[in-house]
Protein backbone atom coordinates (compact mmCIF):
# COMPACT_ATOMS: atom_id res chain seq x y z
CA UNK A 1 0.00 0.00 0.00
CA UNK A 2 1.91 3.12 -1.11
CA UNK A 3 -1.21 5.50 0.36
CA UNK A 4 -1.16 7.14 -3.58
CA UNK A 5 -4.30 9.44 -3.99
CA UNK A 6 -6.96 7.67 -6.69
CA UNK A 7 -6.50 8.56 -9.90
CA UNK A 8 -9.53 10.66 -11.26
CA UNK A 9 -10.61 9.04 -14.43
CA UNK A 10 -13.34 11.25 -17.31
CA UNK A 11 -15.20 8.52 -19.05
CA UNK A 12 -15.56 10.79 -22.01
CA UNK A 13 -14.26 11.56 -25.43
CA UNK A 14 -15.91 14.91 -25.52
CA UNK A 15 -13.07 17.89 -25.36
CA UNK A 16 -15.99 20.31 -24.09
CA UNK A 17 -16.12 18.13 -20.89
CA UNK A 18 -12.39 17.89 -20.76
CA UNK A 19 -12.13 21.65 -21.13
CA UNK A 20 -15.43 21.95 -18.47
CA UNK A 21 -14.02 20.49 -16.02
CA UNK A 22 -9.84 21.93 -16.08
CA UNK A 23 -11.68 25.99 -16.40
CA UNK A 24 -13.32 24.57 -12.77
CA UNK A 25 -9.28 23.17 -12.10
CA UNK A 26 -9.97 19.45 -12.18
CA UNK A 27 -7.68 17.46 -14.56
CA UNK A 28 -8.81 13.83 -15.08
CA UNK A 29 -5.81 11.51 -14.80
CA UNK A 30 -6.83 9.44 -17.50
CA UNK A 31 -9.34 9.81 -20.65
CA UNK A 32 -10.83 6.70 -20.68
CA UNK A 33 -14.51 7.29 -23.06
CA UNK A 34 -16.86 4.08 -22.74
CA UNK A 35 -17.40 4.30 -26.12
CA UNK A 36 -21.16 2.71 -25.64
CA UNK A 37 -24.00 3.94 -28.17
CA UNK A 38 -27.01 5.63 -26.23
CA UNK A 39 -30.01 4.25 -28.05
CA UNK A 40 -33.05 4.56 -26.04
CA UNK A 41 -35.00 1.46 -24.91
CA UNK A 42 -38.63 1.06 -25.45
CA UNK A 43 -40.59 3.77 -23.79
CA UNK A 44 -38.01 4.94 -22.30
CA UNK A 45 -38.35 9.06 -21.46
CA UNK A 46 -35.25 11.08 -22.59
CA UNK A 47 -34.54 11.95 -18.99
CA UNK A 48 -34.36 8.35 -18.18
CA UNK A 49 -32.02 7.81 -21.05
CA UNK A 50 -29.71 10.29 -19.75
CA UNK A 51 -29.55 8.97 -16.49
CA UNK A 52 -29.21 5.53 -17.55
CA UNK A 53 -26.12 6.21 -20.42
CA UNK A 54 -24.33 7.69 -17.64
CA UNK A 55 -24.30 5.09 -15.30
CA UNK A 56 -23.69 2.61 -17.89
CA UNK A 57 -20.53 4.40 -18.99
CA UNK A 58 -19.49 4.67 -15.65
CA UNK A 59 -19.80 1.33 -14.53
CA UNK A 60 -18.02 0.40 -17.66
CA UNK A 61 -15.45 2.26 -17.07
CA UNK A 62 -14.80 1.68 -13.75
CA UNK A 63 -13.81 -2.37 -14.32
CA UNK A 64 -10.97 -1.09 -16.18
CA UNK A 65 -10.09 1.38 -13.10
CA UNK A 66 -11.41 0.28 -10.05
CA UNK A 67 -9.07 2.63 -7.44
CA UNK A 68 -10.25 5.34 -9.25
CA UNK A 69 -12.91 7.91 -9.02
CA UNK A 70 -14.75 7.41 -12.42
CA UNK A 71 -16.96 10.19 -13.90
CA UNK A 72 -19.36 9.71 -16.92
CA UNK A 73 -22.21 11.79 -18.60
CA UNK A 74 -24.50 11.90 -20.81
CA UNK A 75 -26.39 14.89 -22.65
CA UNK A 76 -30.01 14.33 -24.36
CA UNK A 77 -32.11 17.37 -26.24
CA UNK A 78 -35.53 16.59 -26.38
CA UNK A 79 -38.70 18.53 -27.41
CA UNK A 80 -41.43 16.41 -25.19
CA UNK A 81 -40.25 12.53 -25.77
CA UNK A 82 -39.42 13.17 -29.14
CA UNK A 83 -35.19 12.96 -28.36
CA UNK A 84 -32.55 15.24 -30.93
CA UNK A 85 -29.77 13.18 -30.90
CA UNK A 86 -26.32 14.06 -33.17
CA UNK A 87 -27.47 14.98 -36.68
CA UNK A 88 -25.99 12.54 -39.20
CA UNK A 89 -25.85 15.09 -42.17
CA UNK A 90 -26.52 19.24 -42.99
CA UNK A 91 -29.83 18.41 -44.05
CA UNK A 92 -30.55 16.19 -40.69
CA UNK A 93 -29.13 19.64 -39.05
CA UNK A 94 -31.39 21.85 -40.95
CA UNK A 95 -34.46 19.80 -39.68
CA UNK A 96 -33.51 20.14 -35.74
CA UNK A 97 -32.93 23.73 -36.44
CA UNK A 98 -36.04 24.51 -38.22
CA UNK A 99 -38.13 22.20 -35.56
CA UNK A 100 -36.22 23.95 -32.60
CA UNK A 101 -36.58 27.23 -34.08
CA UNK A 102 -38.76 29.61 -31.65
CA UNK A 103 -39.65 26.33 -30.14
CA UNK A 104 -38.42 25.72 -26.05
CA UNK A 105 -37.26 22.45 -25.70
CA UNK A 106 -35.05 20.57 -22.13
CA UNK A 107 -31.55 19.64 -22.26
CA UNK A 108 -30.83 16.64 -19.89
CA UNK A 109 -27.89 15.95 -18.62
CA UNK A 110 -27.01 12.55 -16.72
CA UNK A 111 -23.70 12.82 -14.27
CA UNK A 112 -22.61 9.36 -13.37
CA UNK A 113 -19.40 9.37 -10.51
CA UNK A 114 -18.11 5.81 -9.34
CA UNK A 115 -15.73 5.74 -6.10
CA UNK A 116 -12.81 3.84 -5.53
CA UNK A 117 -14.37 0.41 -4.55
CA UNK A 118 -17.33 0.61 -6.57
CA UNK A 119 -19.89 3.19 -4.56
CA UNK A 120 -21.96 5.15 -7.50
CA UNK A 121 -23.58 8.30 -7.43
CA UNK A 122 -26.10 9.96 -10.23
CA UNK A 123 -27.56 13.23 -10.95
CA UNK A 124 -29.96 14.22 -13.29
CA UNK A 125 -29.89 17.83 -14.50
CA UNK A 126 -32.52 19.92 -16.38
CA UNK A 127 -31.77 22.58 -18.40
CA UNK A 128 -34.76 24.75 -20.36
CA UNK A 129 -34.09 26.57 -23.23
CA UNK A 130 -35.34 28.41 -26.03
CA UNK A 131 -34.55 28.99 -29.34
CA UNK A 132 -35.62 32.77 -31.31
CA UNK A 133 -37.52 31.95 -34.08
CA UNK A 134 -35.06 31.55 -36.77
CA UNK A 135 -34.94 33.27 -40.35
CA UNK A 136 -33.79 30.90 -43.14
CA UNK A 137 -30.41 33.18 -43.40
CA UNK A 138 -29.84 32.35 -39.93
CA UNK A 139 -29.97 28.48 -40.08
CA UNK A 140 -28.13 28.29 -43.27
CA UNK A 141 -25.16 30.62 -42.00
CA UNK A 142 -25.36 28.38 -38.38
CA UNK A 143 -24.94 25.11 -40.84
CA UNK A 144 -22.07 26.90 -42.78
CA UNK A 145 -20.06 27.42 -39.92
CA UNK A 146 -20.10 23.64 -39.38
CA UNK A 147 -20.79 24.12 -35.44
CA UNK A 148 -23.96 21.32 -35.47
CA UNK A 149 -21.45 18.22 -36.13
CA UNK A 150 -21.12 15.90 -33.25
CA UNK A 151 -24.13 18.20 -31.05
CA UNK A 152 -27.01 16.95 -29.92
CA UNK A 153 -29.75 19.10 -31.45
CA UNK A 154 -27.19 20.31 -33.98
CA UNK A 155 -26.35 23.61 -31.81
CA UNK A 156 -22.91 24.44 -29.88
CA UNK A 157 -24.73 26.23 -26.99
CA UNK A 158 -21.18 28.02 -26.42
CA UNK A 159 -20.77 28.84 -29.79
CA UNK A 160 -22.29 30.94 -32.83
CA UNK A 161 -25.79 29.42 -30.96
CA UNK A 162 -25.62 31.62 -28.16
CA UNK A 163 -26.79 34.61 -30.69
CA UNK A 164 -30.01 32.29 -31.07
CA UNK A 165 -31.18 31.85 -27.60
CA UNK A 166 -33.61 33.94 -26.18
CA UNK A 167 -34.09 32.23 -23.18
CA UNK A 168 -32.47 29.61 -20.20
CA UNK A 169 -33.58 28.28 -17.32
CA UNK A 170 -30.94 26.25 -15.29
CA UNK A 171 -27.29 24.98 -15.79
CA UNK A 172 -25.59 26.67 -18.53
CA UNK A 173 -22.29 24.57 -18.76
CA UNK A 174 -25.46 20.96 -18.58
CA UNK A 175 -26.48 22.84 -22.03
CA UNK A 176 -22.29 22.83 -22.98
CA UNK A 177 -21.72 19.10 -21.98
CA UNK A 178 -21.47 18.73 -18.27
CA UNK A 179 -23.42 20.60 -15.32
CA UNK A 180 -19.68 21.63 -13.01
CA UNK A 181 -22.06 22.24 -9.56
CA UNK A 182 -23.61 19.25 -9.50
CA UNK A 183 -20.67 17.37 -10.85
CA UNK A 184 -18.71 18.84 -8.02
CA UNK A 185 -21.32 18.17 -5.48
CA UNK A 186 -21.13 14.38 -6.69
CA UNK A 187 -17.21 13.92 -7.01
CA UNK A 188 -16.60 15.38 -2.87
CA UNK A 189 -19.92 13.47 -1.60
CA UNK A 190 -18.18 10.27 -2.24
CA UNK A 191 -14.80 11.70 -0.89
CA UNK A 192 -12.55 13.10 -3.71
CA UNK A 193 -10.49 15.66 -2.98
CA UNK A 194 -8.79 17.59 -6.00
CA UNK A 195 -4.97 17.22 -6.22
Amino acid sequence: MTGAAPTFVLASASPRRLELLRQIGLRPDVVDPAALEEHPLKGETPERLAERAAREKARVVALRHPESFVLAADTVVAVGRRILGKPENESEARRMLLFLSGRRHRVYGGIAVVAPGGRMATRLITTVVTFKRLTADEIESYLAAGEWQGKAGAYAIQGRAAALIRFLSGSYTNVVGLALHETMSLLSGLGYRPR
